[in-house]
């Protein structure tokens, strides 16, 4: 894994589904890669598929809701950790940190799927001590009582959804993103992370984004994302070919 040259966590983020996606953002040189179950089109099948094969950074999941279920399906995979989205107060955290770990600490059930690999399974006690649980904060609700998520035992880190959140608040992410204004929700998230020992992160999708969130204290934060990338390179590239030059009198065809 290449190592980031500053305390903060990089992330890539898959959204397309497919396992050459999953296995050439592990590639890039982020810190961990997410491949995203909520609103990417990763499913059960295609993450089961995709983990081994980029395995050569941490992977997490983003998982559709706060499920024991799929919490620990994506844990079975082969997932070192799992977002946990809509995560509204301190119970729910605890419930999404409990989900991500075995007896006597948490409620998940044994049955990692590595043996049907035939690969050497991680014990109970190793597994528990090596999952993350990042919980999503989204909503005015949650960010009302982020100080009980935070401290929420079990809950590594709070991560901040600016698209919801924004969503909620009746603002736009530019907005929200521009507030500097004494308990704005930004800044209020990374104190609570901050007196909580908790790392507090967020998804970001840009450049711009993420120079703002990390002036303000986020360390862990998602930058590029396989669907905005394609686009993006794609279209610059397209838009440098058609101003090359063109011969007047182009040779003919051999």
């Amino acid at each position: 894994m290449t190592s980031s040259p500053s305390p903060v966590r990089l992330a890539a983020w898959s959204m397309l589904g497919v396992p050459a996606a999953a296995s050439l953002l592990a590639g890039i040189g982020a810190d961990l890669l997410v491949l995203d179950g909520q609103h990417g089109l990763y499913d059960d099948a295609t993450l089961i598929a995709a983990i081994p094969g980029a395995a050569r950074v941490p992977v997490h999941v983003r998982v559709s809701h706060n499920s024991p279920a799929l919490i620990g399906r994506a844990l079975d995979a082969g997932a070192r950790g799992v977002i946990v989205p809509m995560v509204q107060s301190g119970d729910e955290a605890i419930a999404a940190a409990r989900a991500s770990r075995y007896p006597p600490l948490g409620e998940r059930s044994w049955g990692p799927l590595a043996a049907y690999r035939g690969e050497p399974t991680i014990d109970p006690v190793t597994a528990n001590e090596a999952v993350w649980c990042a919980v999503m904060v989204e909503t005015a609700r949650a960010v009302a009582d982020v100080e009980v998520i935070a401290a929420a035992p079990g809950v590594d880190e709070v991560f901040v959804g600016p698209f919801d959140l924004a969503l909620a608040l009746g603002t736009t992410v530019g907005d929200l993103l521009a507030d500097r204004s004494p308990g704005n929700p930004l800044d209020t998230v990374v104190a609570a992370c901050r007196r909580a020992g908790t790392v507090a992160g967020a998804f970001a999708g840009s450049l711009a984004a993420a120079e703002n969130l990390i002036g303000r204290g986020y360390t862990s934060v998602a930058v590029a994302v396989d669907t905005q990338v394609i686009a993006a390179a794609g279209a610059e590239l397209i838009s440098a070919a058609r101003l090359l030059p063109v011969p007047a009198n182009p040779p003919p065809a051999a």
